[in-house]
């Protein structure tokens, strides 16, 4: 092998060393958000009239406050997350939540176990945002003993 191939080789591999040992940046969730009901998909569940979240997020720390009104009434709650795996305990009404929240590349997974009514119930959220900071996607896989359903809320910041 001529030195100037194996030069050629050599920053080949650099490269791709330096590519691979880069760590992904991790969207940051925080802002005002509003949901597009147009844009999203609430599968058999009732679409709510409004729904907006207020995202506070200082990785590993994300806390959430969100509101919606609709058919059945107003409801606001608050949430904390960990988004590096720790377990965090929430209140939904009269529902306790257990989750976890972690990375997979610039995808946030959430998965949370709750009891609705003696109904175990798993959902695993995963939480986009795109490219221009101003459409957060929150796709979920619902599971419970009724069946399992697909869910996406496309949210657009302020």
């Amino acid at each position: 092998m001529n030195r100037k191939t194996m030069l050629l080789a050599l920053g080949a591999i650099v490269l791709v060393t330096l590519g691979l040992g880069q760590a992904q940046a991790k969207p940051n969730f925080t802002g005002d958000w509003t949901l597009n009901s147009a844009k999203s998909d609430f599968g058999p569940m009732p679409a709510p009239d409004k729904m907006t979240m207020k995202v506070d997020h200082k990785d590993p720390t994300m806390n959430i406050t969100q509101s919606q009104s609709g058919g059945q009434g107003d409801m606001t709650f608050d949430a904390k997350y960990s988004t590096d795996g720790a377990e965090t305990t929430n209140s939904f009404g009269p529902m306790e939540a257990k989750s976890t929240a972690k990375w997979e590349g610039d995808v946030l997974v959430v998965n949370t176990k709750l009891n609705a009514g003696g109904t175990d119930i798993v959902i695993i959220s995963r939480w986009t945002i795109s490219d221009d900071g101003k459409v957060m996607t929150q796709a979920a896989h619902v599971n419970s003993p009724q069946g399992e359903i697909d869910l996406k809320y496309v949210l657009d910041k302020k």
